[in-house]
Order: structure tokens, then sequence, then C-alpha cells
């Protein structure tokens, strides 16, 4: 019997051809120049704070990790992103599977309105302005892992987005014990993010710590650790609850810092370190100081 040889065998081998992805380092010459000297243009989506607002950019290609314990404000804090991102000329998705959408987009046009109250000729203009801006996946609810990445092939092809909100990792159908699920679910976020160039950001809840005094790190992600290696950055939001306590007893500092988002790993910038942050009760924005008014999110530069 003739031996079988790995040229025999050759044909049958499903290799991909490498030959594309092997490019001369001299190709790259005008892309560092860029990185060098033209950095706003070679970076991404800016955050509305002028103190930080090149502290950290959300550039096309990457997945962001937004970590924190639940009820301290990843999803406020999100849609208040996602408004002046859409300022800036992005268009955006929320996968929101613990809110409905009408809620999502109320609290949204509230942050807009700079005021708790928004008049019908305000909300009628805000989605007016949303309109080829933003969609909302209307599903609460546990939703399969395939079907999560499928609405965002289709939001990346079809309507030529650019940032995603997935709201939260523990709805995407994966267990928490189930590691291997977990890293093959941001194998494939990671891989459309880079392959669509797109933003995709992504919402997971902290592990239960003893007390909520100090902000979460990138370390006490629940799950694998694979989340936190995979992704671009991992950024903590935390709500200081004990400034709130206090005040409600009519005791404590009314300008002490009432939230921090951590920036704990960017992997593609220099920065590493946390936002003071102060919080618009009225208007549900972050601001950058005590007693600064909230800003008119629909328009990135006054």
């Amino acid at each position: 019997m003739k031996m079988i040889t790995l040229e025999d065998l050759a044909q049958y081998t499903d290799e991909p051809d490498e030959a594309p992805h092997i490019i001369s380092a001299a190709d790259y010459c005008e892309e560092v120049i860029k990185r060098f000297h033209d950095p706003e243009d070679s970076k991404g989506s800016k955050l509305p704070w002028g103190k930080v607002e090149f502290a950290i950019q959300f550039r096309p290609g990457e997945v962001s990790l937004w970590l924190g314990i639940n009820g301290h404000g990843k999803s406020m804090l999100l849609g208040q992103l996602m408004t002046g991102f859409m300022a800036q000329g992005d268009k955006a998705c929320i996968l929101s599977f613990e809110m409905k959408p009408v809620a999502t987009l109320q609290r949204m046009c509230r942050q807009a309105s700079c005021g708790s109250m928004p008049t019908v000729d305000y909300i009628r203009h805000f989605h007016q302005w949303t309109d080829n801006k933003l969609w909302m996946y209307d599903q609460q609810g546990t939703v399969k892992p395939d079907r999560v990445l499928s609405v965002i092939r289709y939001f990346a092809d079809k309507l030529q987005g650019n940032h995603v909100v997935i709201d939260s990792l523990m709805k995407c159908g994966i267990s928490e014990d189930d590691y291997n699920g977990q890293k093959r679910f941001l194998d494939e976020l990671t891989s459309i993010a880079r392959d669509k160039q797109i933003h995709i950001h992504l919402v997971h809840h902290s592990r239960k710590q003893g007390d909520e005094s100090a902000p979460p790190g990138k370390m006490d992600a629940k799950g694998s650790g694979a989340i936190t290696d995979q992704v671009d950055n991992c950024i903590s939001v935390w709500r200081n609850k004990k400034k709130e306590a206090e005040l409600q007893m009519g005791k404590g500092d009314e300008k002490a810092v009432d939230a921090l988002m951590v920036v704990d790993k960017q992997r593609h910038g220099e920065w590493e370190g946390k936002i003071f942050l102060w919080f618009h009760k009225e208007s549900q924005q972050y601001v950058a100081g005590h007693g600064v008014p909230p800003s008119d999110l629909l328009r990135w530069r006054q």
C-alpha cells in the first residue's frame, strides 16, 4: 500500500492565501506620517468635555469594554456619548436588551434638551435630528450571540454605521462560566470591528465587591480573562454613592466628584487614568465640573 504523503493531502487542505496580508513596511509610510503630524485625522470620535477631549478617542476597528457595578450609570453615559458622536458625523446603533428603545430615547432626548421636560416641539426636533443617524434594536431579554453578530454586520454593511452599543454581555446568551463561549464571542466582535472598521462598545458587569466605595478595574470583570485581554479599551464607570447618601442626610461636600470614568486600558493610545465627572440631575448629563451647565449635545462645536 502506498504511504500517503503531504503532497497527496495538499489538494484537500483548506488553507487561506496569506499573500495579501504580507505587506511591505514602506507601504505604511503615509499612515505613519499621519499618526505623527495629523493625529486628529488618524483617530476617532472624541469626548464631549474639552479638558479631556483627546485623552481617549473611539477609533474605527476597535472594541471598548464598559465595565461597572450594576446601577452606576454605564448606559446613561453611553447614551450621552452616542449623541455627541452623532454630532461629529457618526452613525450609531444601540442594542439594549434590558431597556425598551422608547426608554433609552426618552433619556437621550432629556440629555440633549439640557432639561428635565423637553417640549413636544423639541422632542420632534430631536427625533428628526436622529433620522439616518441613530438606530435601535428592539429586542429585550436574552439574544443569541449569532443574532447579535448579524445585527452588527447588517448595520455596518447596509447602513454604513460607525458605533454599536451592546448592552450588555450578560444578555448575549452566554453563561457566566462558559469561558470558551465568551472568548469566541469576543473573537468575533474584534474581527467584525476590524474588518468593518466600526467601533463596538460592549457593556459588562463587574464582580460583586464588598462595597461600592471604589471603582472596579479591568481585573474585576465577570467571567473569562479573555474578555479584557481581547478588547482594545477597558473603561470603568463609577458613581459616588457615598456622596449621595451623605447629602441625603444633610452633610457631605456638594462639590465632591459625582462619577469617575476610568480608562484602565487603551491599546492604541498613550493615556490611561481617571476622568472626573459631575452629574447634572435635571438633564441627566455628565458635565466637566461642579456647577457647569449642560451643553447642547446636538452641536459638536458651539
